[in-house]
């Protein structure tokens, strides 16, 4: 229902497989929200960026129109849009970035750019407003995976960062080794279920007790020789004739691994930083079983925040708050702004900072 102190914000997401729109009440009342999957890319066992722009284009208007429908908010009631600049696939972003300048223009609004994983950290906030720096962020999703420390919105430090790839990728391609459906992260998660993630040992990469504070793969992610080494037990396996039923074992033991690995560097920065605080963001954030083994490893000393499984999703609710909160700061898009697959993380200072 409407109430909040505003204003409106629409906010669009496009940047990979997500179309999503949102109308936003102030800073956590989601008056409308539409989030469209495209399921073309199951075919190909991940997204393909051209058939992503092309769906993003055919469904945008009616995404909007429809989270409109749901806010009980007119276009031209809207008092200025947000828009995921980046990063992500060039094309989809265009799509996003082209609708929103073109109709802000139309209204005679302003539009801010969104930095894709800022949304992410902003999301958790939408249902909890706890979820307030200062604390530790673990962004996990299909092509990212960083760790921050937050001592206020928009002041950031990175602490760490996948070297190859990101944890969503890593459980796609993984999912794809074992036949699983895209995307990778839900179809591993549910295998798993019936799985002894002790049946196989696999490594967990740059985890070595010896790491200290200031080396450089102390916080850095790595999931390739993970990736790697299940590529070479699900070929012994098929070599025995024994992968059918090894499935859900091979499907635990990594899910476990990358799991640990994940928690593991997400505690040493608790630790370091002195910031008992732990949010997650991004689709891989959803798991329940990494939510589960962080809040088991934290004990009742510490916090932790993560969004609803829709709200972790690519989102267009999250791309609004993060859009009310750089317009609030008065970063308002120019006329020259666009899309970028490398768009800068605003506030974020590098680790030699």
């Amino acid at each position: 229902m409407k109430g909040g102190p505003g204003p409106y914000v629409l906010g669009l997401e496009t940047s990979c497989d997500e179309t999503s729109a949102a109308v936003l009440d102030g800073d956590h009342c989601i008056l409308g929200h539409v989030i469209l999957s495209q399921d073309v890319h199951e075919v190909y066992g991940g997204v393909v960026p051209e058939l992503a722009a092309r769906a993003h284009l055919q469904k945008v208007d009616a995404v909007v129109d429809q989270a409109l429908a749901e806010a009980g908010v007119r276009l031209d009631e809207v008092d200025f849009l947000g828009v995921t600049a980046g990063p992500g696939l060039i094309g989809a972003l265009l799509v996003g970035v082209c609708w929103v300048k073109a109709t802000a223009y139309g209204l005679g609004r302003p539009w801010v750019p969104v930095h894709h994983m800022e949304a992410h950290l902003f999301a958790p906030s939408l249902e909890d407003q706890k979820a307030e720096p200062p604390f530790v962020a673990l962004l996990v999703s299909g092509g990212h995976t960083l760790l921050i420390h937050a001592t206020a919105w928009g002041v950031y430090r990175l602490l760490g960062a996948t070297r190859d790839d990101a944890a969503g990728e890593a459980f796609d391609k993984v999912a794809k080794l074992l036949g699983l459906p895209y995307p990778g992260g839900p179809a591993i998660e549910r295998l798993s279920a019936s799985g002894d993630p002790k049946r196989h040992l696999l490594p967990r990469p740059m985890l070595a007790r010896n790491q200290r504070p200031g080396d450089a793969d102390f916080y850095d992610f790595s999931f390739s020789g993970l990736k790697t080494a299940v590529v070479q037990l699900v070929r012994s396996l098929e070599a025995e004739g024994t992968l059918d039923s090894e499935r859900p074992h091979v499907a635990a033991a990594f899910q476990a691994a990358a799991i640990d690995v994940l928690v593991s560097k997400t505690l040493r920065a608790v630790e370091e930083t002195d910031c008992p605080r732990v949010l997650f963001g991004g689709g891989v954030s959803a798991n329940k079983a990494l939510r589960e083994e962080m809040a088991a490893r934290m004990g009742s000393g510490g916090e932790l925040f993560h969004s609803s499984p829709r709200l972790a999703l690519d989102n267009g609710a999250m791309v609004a708050r993060a859009a009310r909160f750089r317009f609030d700061r008065g970063e308002i898009a120019t006329p020259d702004a666009s899309a970028s697959a490398a768009y800068p993380f605003p506030g974020l200072l590098s680790r030699v900072a």
